[in-house]
């Protein structure tokens, strides 16, 4: 045993040593910007950022676009995942990889596309003109919503594929025994399959909102200025304020949140774990 521990320790020793110098000891250079100025500790530099009204309306903008954006994402994501769970091997896998299409195109790309889809005179506002349906082009890019048009459309597929998994993960013959017992469709899909696959879909949920918080180019390219998020408040003062003070602060709110959300997705996947074992145990 002693043995087998001391090769598990050997062999894992790069990676955590690469891991402390990428990783932990930056982490712990951020979060010491945040109460040490370099010559004393002070909460100055908390006290700048919480006391700032834009800060507050960035950090606010931050967390609703992720929780609104996730929502779009479930709601869209889990039927779809629920359609393809149905499909024969075959034809889910061709849907999984037209899925898997848009990863392979830069999301730099993708969201140029965006905008020349939403541009005053991109293709949107004259397809609405030519249908008679606006008499002035509308203002969709720089925008709130050409903001959440590109988050969604980057993280909907990482969605649905954990919703997708959840759902086959379900046992085919439960499904089929409410059947028998007189359930119809809609019943064992509301009775049996969504509450199985519900903490795989919340799974998919919060990654979709940890990955929403730091999103940076996105924001800059669709919405402007006028909606900043806060990786993109963090960059202004690292690039062109040099508070590098305020920016940790920032950084160590949105890690924090980051790390919230990962004990609420290990939280889930136990109580997932778990409920797979006891239900096997019957």
């Amino acid at each position: 045993m002693k043995l087998r521990w001391t090769k598990t320790t050997l062999l894992l020793a790069p990676a955590t040593l690469l891991a402390a110098l990428l990783f932990v000891f930056p982490v712990f250079g951020v979060l010491k910007l945040t109460v040490h100025d370099g010559t004393a500790f002070t909460a100055e530099a908390l006290r700048q950022v919480y006391n700032s009204q834009l800060s507050i309306i960035v950090l606010q903008r931050t967390f609703v676009t992720a929780a609104t954006v996730t929502v779009i994402c479930l709601v869209i994501g889990y039927p779809m995942a629920y359609f393809m769970a149905g499909l024969s091997p075959r034809k889910r896998v061709l849907a999984t990889y037209l899925i898997l299409l848009p990863f392979w195109i830069s999301i730099l790309v993708r969201t140029y596309t965006w905008i020349i889809l939403l541009g005053r005179e991109g293709i949107l506002n004259k397809a609405l003109a030519a249908l008679g349906l606006t008499a002035e082009p509308i203002q969709l890019l720089y925008t709130p919503i050409a903001v959440h048009i590109g988050m969604v459309q980057i993280l909907l597929p990482i969605v649905i594929l954990t919703c997708l998994t959840s759902i086959l993960d379900v046992e085919r013959d439960l499904v089929k025994a409410a059947r028998s017992l007189g359930a119809s469709p809609r019943q064992a899909f509301w009775k049996v399959v969504f509450p199985l696959s519900v903490s795989g879909a919340a799974t998919g949920g919060i990654i979709c909102f940890i990955l929403c918080l730091g999103f940076y180019v996105t924001p800059t390219l669709l919405g402007g200025r006028t909606s900043l998020l806060i990786a993109n408040l963090i960059d202004l003062q690292v690039h062109k304020t040099l508070k590098w003070d305020l920016a940790a602060v920032m950084a160590s709110t949105l890690l924090a949140a980051t790390f919230s959300c990962l004990l609420a997705y290990w939280a889930l996947t136990r109580k997932r774990s778990e409920f797979a074992t006891g239900g096997l145990a019957r």
